[in-house]
């Protein structure tokens, strides 16, 4: 069920991911606008599960409006739902199926991970559990945190999904600035500021009266470039990172002293390769103490399809950063994938602070609408319309889930009526008596069997 949108700036996405679709709508009505901001606070905390939020806000809202047609006043049906809410927290410890008691264990961390990826990359959902397990391991401290923003993505258009890979380390879609390609063992000093002589903050004017003082007009500036840059490479330092831009006298003694110049226009990518090797940033051209160097096993150019990169890449020893580079044929089908990939690394983020599972696919949902249900039938007052609506409300994502597989939700949810009423609450049970119900559809209504 993947929607075709076209932002103010003429940009085309192609997505069923509900983050995405909210961020580019430009939404006026302030209970939808709620809706969104409660989205956005899901896929600030947990990365995943913003269609649930989306779709089981506005059945609550539409149930609470079937209450107030019935008389019910908005404190009543907000004190049911709050009812049914903290019976719904007090049930859901028990709906646990499986538990991942050790994220650092591969297989453990895709069992969490798989899930969350079927619904934007079906078919490759292994593939990629097992990419994403792989590069959430190598950058997880061992105390503290997990922060999602160590796992990257890059995409390079070519060849197929199956070809993306993991890199320890940091990549970027770019050449180097000058002439030097490759660094190995190498101590990294990264500058914020260009690389290029200092400017005057004023204008002046200069008199030369004779030829030579036009030839060495230029050489103070240059021998003091040259001094800095010497420096430089006294302390060890075979790469230089800048934020700004490299002059050309700069870039002439950086390859004369064989420096490697890489040069990243975003500051945040300064940060990174900062938390990569281990540096502190330079605000100003300088030669750097022994502290403020970091590191990098190899620093080197190569090519992945027909894109050039560079790549920093730590190895023997635990990466704080990993790159995942995706492969594909079209720039929508890597976005797509990007997308699952930032879901799966939020799933394993959840997995680190709280490894229990519970069944999907709607399973859970229709468990706790039963539940909650029965415990509105409890209730006294007034209240107990309110609880059954919220029942009715978590019913709304498995619906959801029937309506996009091509089911009829009426015929789809039939067996599990059936079966609450029978009294039915096995596994096995629920199986048998839904394919019985099945194969007496097929023999008296055969027309209505695809």
């Amino acid at each position: 069920m993947n929607k075709l949108i076209i932002n103010h700036l003429e940009k085309m996405f192609v997505t069923s991911d509900a983050a995405v679709i909210l961020n580019e709508l430009e939404i006026q009505h302030p209970a939808a606008k709620l809706i969104v901001f409660a989205a956005d606070n899901q896929e600030r905390e947990v990365g995943d599960g913003t269609s649930f939020v989306i779709v089981f806000a506005g059945a609550l809202l539409h149930k609470a409006e079937e209450l107030l047609k019935m008389g019910l006043a908005p404190p009543e049906i907000i004190q049911g739902y709050e009812l049914a809410l903290d019976k719904t927290l007090e049930i859901l410890p028990n709906l646990m199926c499986t538990e991942v008691k050790d994220v650092s264990n591969e297989e453990e961390a895709v069992k969490g991970i798989k899930a969350a990826l079927m619904s934007k990359a079906y078919g490759n959902e292994e593939f990629l559990a097992r990419l994403i397990a792989k590069a959430c391991i190598l950058v997880k401290p061992q105390k503290g945190a997990f922060n999602v923003d160590n796992v990257r993505v890059i995409k390079i258009i070519g060849c197929g999904v199956d070809s993306s890979s993991i890199i320890e380390g940091m990549v970027f879609k770019k050449m180097v600035e000058g002439d030097i390609q490759k660094a190995e063992k190498a101590s990294v000093a990264v500058f914020t500021c260009p690389f290029d002589s200092q400017m005057t903050e004023t204008k002046g004017t200069v008199l030369i009266q004779s030829a030579n003082e036009l030839l060495n007009y230029s050489r103070g500036e240059e021998n003091l470039m040259e001094q800095q840059i010497k420096e430089i490479a006294d302390c060890g330092i075979k790469v230089v990172v800048s934020g700004g831009k490299y002059g050309d006298m700069a870039l002439h003694y950086l390859n004369k002293y064989g420096i490697m110049a890489v040069r990243l226009q975003s500051k945040f990518d300064v940060r990174r390769v900062c938390r990569t090797v281990g540096a502190t940033p330079l605000p100003k051209l300088c030669t750097p103490s022994k502290e403020e160097v970091g590191f990098c096993d190899q620093v080197y150019v190569s090519e992945i399809g027909d894109t050039s990169v560079v790549i920093f890449k730590q190895e023997n020893k635990q990466s704080r950063i990993s790159t995942i580079v995706i492969r594909g044929s079209t720039d929508s089908l890597m976005d797509e994938i990007s997308r699952a990939i930032d879901d799966g690394v939020n799933n394993f983020k959840a997995l680190t602070q709280d490894g229990r599972l519970v069944p999907g696919a709607g399973a859970t949902e229709i468990e706790l609408a039963k539940q909650i249900t029965k415990y509105g039938e409890t209730l006294p007052g007034l209240e107990q319309y309110s609880v059954k609506k919220f029942a009715e409300a978590l019913e709304a994502l498995p619906k959801a889930l029937a309506d996009n597989a091509g089911l009829k939700v009426s015929f789809f949810f039939a067996p599990f009526i059936i079966l609450q009423g029978a009294g039915f609450v096995g596994q096995t049970d629920l199986f048998a008596f839904s394919m019985k119900i099945f194969y007496s559809t097929i023999i008296f209504f055969p027309d209505c069997v695809a």
